[in-house]
């Protein structure tokens, strides 16, 4: 593999920990390797966007696995007032030689592939697009759990032997409310 950057660093990201592996030296030459473990806390994701300012990386891979890549994502992403150039690769594209499996390794395979420009990001867009999709998708379920539970109760009252539906198109409207209301203090109507 022939290296086209002089300093990059791959992150092997957990649950817990972020295992870095930065490579640093000229394009062509064997680069010198620092690995640093960070905490997956807030304080430890800003320790590891301070390092990286301070060895002037601004290029960044990490797997996409899990949801565990979006915290270090998230803050890493304004490092050197968002220049940074941040890879989130799909694992399958990075797959290591194989052998015995550490954490230090993959860090150190994900730089490697990340200095010869062999990494190829998924798309990730922008924050505020990102914030927009969290809220329509949460949204979405909400809505979607309110539909479940106004089934469940038309499904209890037609159990019990209360046909509103029959009666009423919209169960949960007005008139339908104050049906329920009546049964629920009254217990049958009469």
């Amino acid at each position: 593999m022939q290296d086209i950057l002089e300093i990059c660093c791959g992150l092997d990201v957990h649950k817990e920990t972020v295992v870095a592996c930065l490579l640093k030296g000229n394009v062509g030459e064997e680069p010198t390797k620092i690995i640093r473990t960070f905490s997956t806390l807030l304080a430890g994701l800003e320790e590891l966007k301070a390092w990286l300012e301070a060895e002037d990386c601004r290029h960044v891979a990490m797997e996409s696995t899990g949801v565990y890549w979006q915290p270090v994502y998230n803050v890493l992403e304004e490092a050197f007032d968002g220049s940074i150039v941040l890879i989130v690769a799909n694992a399958r594209h990075m797959k290591n030689v194989p052998g015995k499996k550490t954490d230090m390794k993959d860090a150190e395979w994900i730089a490697t592939l990340l200095r010869a420009g062999l990494l190829e990001g998924s798309f990730i867009p922008s924050k505020p697009i990102r914030e927009l999709r969290n809220l329509t998708r949460y949204r979405k379920s909400i809505i979607e759990e309110i539909a479940s539970q106004k089934n469940r109760i038309e499904k209890h009252l037609q159990s019990c032997g209360f046909k509103l539906s029959t009666f009423l198109t919209d169960i949960f409207g007005v008139s339908g409310r104050a049906i329920m209301d009546h049964l629920c203090r009254h217990g049958k109507i009469s």
